[in-house]
């Protein structure tokens, strides 16, 4: 097995200012975090309904609600009663297992992996109903 000897080019002092200037310049712009909407109306992580215990708007509002209110990735839209007729078609058990999977850009879960598969049934009812759906939303208890 070849021994490869790596050597340095020299030690060069380095310049506190320039080392701060350097900094800056490849300091990130921005950052990007996701907050609940019960987050954002609490101020914070504490007011927020734990796990398994969140009803159908909640969950939507917290998780759904990113892509479903604007139509982002064709999400179709909070409502739009055309875009989830074919959807509503298909079922209850089939939108909740789209959620479960994943489905299209969505992730399982809707990208939560604290979504219980009760809550799952919650959101989806929640959500069709808002487009003319009458699926019965499971009970918080």
């Amino acid at each position: 097995m070849p021994i490869v000897l790596l050597v340095g080019c020299g030690q060069e002092t380095i310049d506190p200012e320039k080392a701060a200037e350097s900094d800056a310049l490849t300091r990130p712009v921005a950052r990007f975090e996701f907050q609940s909407a019960s987050d954002n109306a609490s101020g914070g992580a504490s007011g927020a309904v734990s796990s398994g215990n969140r009803t159908g708007e909640e969950i939507y509002k917290s998780i759904c609600a990113t892509c479903h209110a604007t139509g982002v990735a064709d999400a179709p839209k909070t409502g739009d009663a055309a875009a989830w007729a074919p959807r509503i078609a298909t079922g209850h058990d089939a939108l909740v297992q789209s959620v479960i999977n994943g489905k299209g850009a969505m992730a399982p879960r809707g990208g939560a992996n604290d979504l219980t598969d009760t809550e799952a049934r919650r959101g989806v009812a929640w959500l069709a109903n808002q487009a003319g759906a009458q699926f019965t939303e499971p009970p918080v208890e």
